[in-house]
């Protein structure tokens, strides 16, 4: 077929990235001016359904995408190139199929997810609007999974970028309308919302078209002398000639999809219980008004958008450390594999320490800035989720491992335990008045440590290079340790003896914090060999950044 040349797994990580970089700077002019459309208690209705939503979202592309580009990435790494093919026609058959029964359940049962399952009544038109874009994302994730397979990660990232943009235009516009439609009705909050989720339909819509013609027009043809069923011994590898039947293929991809996915979806059910376990804890043990505590868990979903922040930056690692760690596999090159998963950790701790920092340290001023008016419990939630935020960071890194190593099954066991011990945190601490919702944040900490204890533990006894945790992280949490002091020390200097302008004034101070905390952290990862001239050489323009910071 005719392909786009893979690219190393730091540049395709690198590419992503930069798509990331762009769907936060667009995600930022979609829900924190929602949050503020919708305020406390229509946000609830939105993050609630979103929940519901993600749950069917994560089972659909957190588990078969990735067994896919593993299976790509293993046939194109033994010259399988018409294996390559049918594992696509078959994975896209498979989930469409898996699409339309999820998109069924979002559509036809809405109310009852809402009223039973979330204890939020109000959501339900939020649950149903998501619909199509489940249908829509399961297309889309087996053209993802293959261009993956192959190294590949341009398509993955233009197309994110393009349905981000579109979702943010639709969602916003419609949600706007909907409220001036509706102004004054008691429906005027659920339908916005629901108007806000449709938009993720469209984005999906634009997606599925960008990916198809991409498809068509570079992985359009198989290469390779293959003719009407004529096979030539000496001109193409014989196991390519046989490729699996469709039926072998089927169940490979759920051997392998459906422990991630179940793993997944473990921590996305999570988060719906999480809401079900707050909202009803809330009130009938802290004996909170159901609107009171559709507020207190409205300013957590809004710090909740924050504190994902950081793991937005991660995934496009994990995503492309698979195909790298299961081709070096595939050919027997366990030391390979070591390396890339040691380096991937490194390069991992490098980015989500300071940013988990930055989120707790600047706390105050990022709530009160992106959502003036909110609950004051929002800076207390972020600064515990902003902790929290680095061990999230390293338990998706674990997991893609672990997933690429084959063990899969390894990441349901963490998760799993991590998932209840969450679960029982919450239960205690959000039934305590004096505590209320700060225990949620608390049990997202305990859970995420112990799952990265145990998943550092399986790795151990799964590779032959073992992680050197100090290497990994003594720089980073270093380097962080004194840019979060730079960054508080400038933040509160400013806002305590320069002159109050208003909020305007308060962006400049953050904005200042931020200035600082980013040239303290650099010279700081510099000094203590954070990263090296050998990492920056992986990405693009890497090579003129290690030269304008004199690196060595």
């Amino acid at each position: 077929m005719a392909k786009t040349k893979g690219q190393n797994y730091m540049y395709g990580a690198a590419i992503l990235t930069v798509g990331v970089i762009i769907m936060k700077i667009l995600g930022f002019f979609y829900k924190i001016p929602l949050g503020n459309i919708l305020g406390d208690e229509g946000y609830s209705m939105f993050i609630s359904a979103y929940n519901i939503y993600y749950i069917f979202f994560t089972l659909a592309t957190a588990g078969l995408p990735v067994a896919l580009s593993r299976l790509v990435a293993e046939a194109d790494a033994n010259g399988r190139v018409k294996q390559e093919e049918k594992t696509f026609r078959v994975a896209l058959i498979t989930f469409s199929l898996l699409g339309l029964v999820f998109a069924s359940i979002l559509y036809f049962f809405p109310n009852w997810l809402a009223a039973t399952y979330l204890e939020n009544p109000d959501a339900g038109p939020s649950i149903r609007a998501m619909a199509p874009a489940i249908l829509l994302v399961c297309i889309v994730s087996a053209y993802r999974g293959y261009c993956q397979g192959n190294g590949n990660m341009i398509p993955t990232t233009v197309d994110e970028v393009l349905e981000v943009f579109f979702k943010v235009i639709a969602g916003l516009v419609i949600s706007v309308l909907v409220l001036r439609a509706y102004r004054g009705s008691r429906m005027a909050l659920p339908l916005a919302s629901a108007g806000a989720i449709f938009g993720v339909s469209v984005g999906g819509a634009v997606s599925l078209g960008y990916m198809i013609v991409y498809k068509r027009r570079h992985y359009s043809t198989l290469s390779g002398p293959y003719t009407a069923g004529v096979h030539d011994p000496n001109d193409t590898p014989y196991d390519d000639w046989l490729a699996d039947s469709s039926w072998t293929i089927v169940k490979n991809l759920f051997a392998i999809g459906i422990p991630i996915a179940f793993g997944a979806c473990i921590m996305a059910l999570l988060n719906s219980v999480d809401s079900k376990l707050c909202m009803n804890r809330l009130q009938s043990a802290a004996h909170f008004s159901y609107k009171q505590a559709k507020v207190l868990y409205g300013v957590y979903g809004k710090a909740q958008t924050l504190f994902n922040l950081p793991a937005a930056f991660i995934t496009p690692l994990t995503i492309s450390i698979v195909p790298a760690i299961s081709g070096a596999l595939a050919m027997g090159d366990r030391h390979t594999a070591g390396v890339v998963s040691e380096n991937s950790m490194r390069i991992s701790a490098f980015i989500s320490v300071p940013m988990g920092v930055g989120l707790a340290v600047l706390s105050e001023p990022i709530m009160h800035i992106l959502y003036p008016g909110s609950h004051a419990a929002g800076p207390g939630l972020l600064r515990i989720m902003g902790i929290a935020s680095f061990f999230v960071c390293i338990v998706l890194l674990e997991n893609a491992i672990l997933q690429a190593s084959g063990k899969e099954k390894l990441t349901m066991v963490t998760l799993i335990t991590g998932g209840l011990v969450k679960i029982v945190i919450n239960w205690f601490l959000v039934a305590q008045r004096s505590i209320n919702i700060y225990g949620a944040p608390v049990g997202t900490l305990v859970s995420y440590c112990v799952m990265a204890l145990m998943d550092l533990v399986f790795i151990c006894r799964t590779l032959d290079h073992r992680p050197r945790l100090l290497r990994i992280f003594g720089g980073p949490v270093l380097s962080s340790a004194l840019m979060g002091a730079a960054a508080w020390w400038v933040y509160y200097f400013a806002a305590r003896y320069l002159p109050p302008v208003g909020r305007f004034a308060a962006i400049l101070d953050m904005g200042a914090a931020i200035l600082v905390a980013v040239i303290v952290y650099l010279i700081a990862a510099v000094l203590t060999r954070s990263f090296t001239k050998d990492d920056l050489r992986l990405i693009p323009g890497g090579l003129k950044l290690a030269k304008i910071l004199h690196m060595r």
